[in-house]
């Protein structure tokens, strides 16, 4: 599981270098957000992790430390430190054997990682498809999350934050059934 969230933060992470100064007020597939504001968001999921892993606090005890801006004048260097520190808090003995306390309820820090661990793929498409990036995703990586979506795909749509899921077309590859499982046409 390691692995695979460590393979998932560089597929974001060499999308986000590949950002150009003009495009990060671009459009994404999230359509209300820009460049800047998927890459803000994913940081921040990233910097939730600490906290919540390493020190067992709670998303109440956090509160809107971080909400706002994380990218300052260097969104790269942001999204590396985040990356960097998000998965040495995953990393550390025990930590995915821990009971999280997440916005939605308690979770073992393995299903926690798994589920950011698929964001963070779904992301890069986001953020590839905006910026004009190779989309495709890798098999590995795509599997993954379709493993990890798939049990509560159903309910996304309902939390407001997903839109409906599409219908899947017959003979579609991995990638085009997450893509439609999360409302997003390849």
């Amino acid at each position: 599981m390691l692995e695979q969230h460590a393979e998932a933060l560089r597929l974001f992470g060499d999308r986000v270098h590949a950002v150009r100064e003009d495009q990060w007020g671009a459009p994404t597939p999230c359509t209300e957000w820009t460049v800047r504001d998927l890459v803000n968001h994913v940081t921040g999921e990233q910097l939730w992790i600490r906290p919540l892993v390493t020190e067992g606090r709670t998303v109440a005890d956090v509160g809107d430390a971080l909400d706002g801006d994380l990218l300052g004048a260097d969104p790269a260097a942001a999204w590396d430190r985040a990356a960097a520190a998000s998965h040495a808090a995953f990393a550390e003995p025990g930590a995915l054997d821990r009971t999280v306390r997440l916005s939605y309820g308690p979770a073992l820090g393995s299903e926690y990682c798994s589920e950011l661990t698929a964001d963070c793929v779904v992301h890069a498409w986001d953020l590839s498809r905006a910026i004009g990036a190779d989309d495709r995703l890798p098999d590995g990586l795509v599997e993954f999350s379709i493993k990890e979506v798939m049990p509560y795909a159903d309910g996304l749509a309902a939390s407001g934050m997903f839109a409906a899921p599409l219908e899947i077309p017959a003979g579609a590859d991995a990638q085009t059934r997450l893509l439609a499982l999360l409302g997003r046409a390849s």
